[in-house]
């Protein structure tokens, strides 16, 4: 994009942006449409791997519903959110649509890929949630107090409890980017970050207690990893301030 429309695109008016954002939202709308439609087809072996990981612990090997409209709704919602996820590069290219005019070349580069980074660690908590967390959770849960009692799981309950599941690991994966985003506009540092670390490992503690479902073992399953993740965020951290200070010497030069 040459400068001239750069300057035009960032000179529109509020109708024209309004305008523009009507469009990319309608856009985006029947991008996800689309994808929900498509997974429309397949909502039943998608619904079988979601039920994959509480699976072998229900008496009849299948959840139970208490309305005739449960298991109809249950699968709409499904189709949702994974039409959701799969229409993601559609609808994430429609919001850097209408982001990018606003931007400069450098900070084009730099929110791209905190978009795509962010996108990465969102998929990597709902991997996380879905592979770890919940079998070792429903294990846990399923298996507490003796084999007597048995289990009678709805599917609105089941579906509440893993997507709430999986959309907190996700977010709480996010910490690194956020994090090296504070960084990258000085707001945090390095040094202020080890110095920190106690703090820091409270504050996840308690959002671990929170946030994750009411058990310890999830719990702990939440807060390794973000204590992990924050680990890392000290060295991305460190690593965006030597780039500045390698670019200030550079400058300083000419």
């Amino acid at each position: 994009m040459s400068d001239n429309q750069q300057e035009q695109d960032k000179n529109m008016s509020l109708i024209e942006h309004i305008g523009e954002l009507r469009f990319r939202v309608t856009r985006s709308a029947y991008g996800i449409f689309a994808g929900m439609i498509l997974c429309w087809g397949f909502s039943e072996k998608i619904f079988n791997f979601v039920r994959q990981p509480i699976q072998q612990y229900l008496p009849s090997g299948g959840l139970v519903y208490t309305a005739p409209m449960d298991k109809f709704m249950a699968h709409i919602k499904i189709a949702f959110v994974v039409g959701l996820l799969i229409s993601a590069p559609y609808w994430l290219y429609q919001l850097w649509s209408f982001i990018s005019p606003a931007l400069y070349r450098k900070e084009k580069k730099i929110a791209a890929g905190f978009i795509f980074f962010g996108t990465l660690q969102f998929l990597l908590g709902l991997l996380f949630s879905y592979y770890v967390v919940l079998p070792m959770a429903f294990h846990f849960l399923m298996t507490f107090g003796g084999d007597i009692d048995k289990p009678m799981i709805t599917i609105d309950h089941y579906l509440g409890f893993v997507t709430q599941t999986a959309v907190v690991f996700g977010l709480c994966f996010q910490m690194p980017v956020v994090i090296s985003f504070l960084g990258m506009i000085g707001i945090v540092s390095q040094n202020f970050l080890k110095k920190n670390r106690r703090y820091a490992v409270l504050i996840i503690a308690v959002v671990s207690a929170i946030a994750a479902p009411p058990d310890a073992l999830s719990m702990i399953l939440l807060l390794v990893p973000m204590w992990v993740l924050y680990e890392i965020s000290i060295i991305v951290v460190g690593m965006f301030e030597k780039r500045k200070a390698e670019e200030a010497q550079q400058e300083s030069r000419f």
